[in-house]
């Protein structure tokens, strides 16, 4: 027998035909076994398990795609408002203001001037 990754998920196709299995072990009445890791009654249980802790999973996801959307939406208002403050340093304060610059804003005397390129004539 090979060694067993728990880390990795299950393919779901795995997982559907041993949930076939289980289903068709319902079936044979006779079935009995010393193993207790393979007995119908603990077979049984851990399916229970598996089902409420798949729920579980599919409510948490749930719960933490609403989050996300919360989270980003509300980066995009933070990230609105701040550019509408800057607009307003801007303008009450003008763009080659302190305050502007304060705010995260070039002042218009830093910026650079364009220059014209020098024209290499050719032979």
């Amino acid at each position: 027998m090979t060694i067993q990754d728990k880390t990795r998920r299950l393919r779901p196709q795995a997982i559907s035909q041993d949930i076939d299995s289980f289903h068709g072990l319902q079936t044979v009445s006779t079935y009995n076994t010393t193993r207790a890791d393979a007995s119908a009654a603990n077979l049984e249980e851990v399916y229970q398990a598996m089902l409420i802790s798949q729920q579980t999973e599919t409510e948490k996801l749930a719960l933490y795609r609403a989050a996300a959307d919360a989270a980003r939406l509300a980066e995009w208002e933070f990230h609105n408002a701040v550019l509408a403050m800057k607009e307003v340093v801007r303008g009450q304060y003008g763009s080659d203001s302190d305050q502007a610059q304060a705010v995260g804003l070039k002042k218009k005397s830093d910026r650079k001037r364009p220059s014209r390129k020098k024209q290499v004539a050719m032979a």
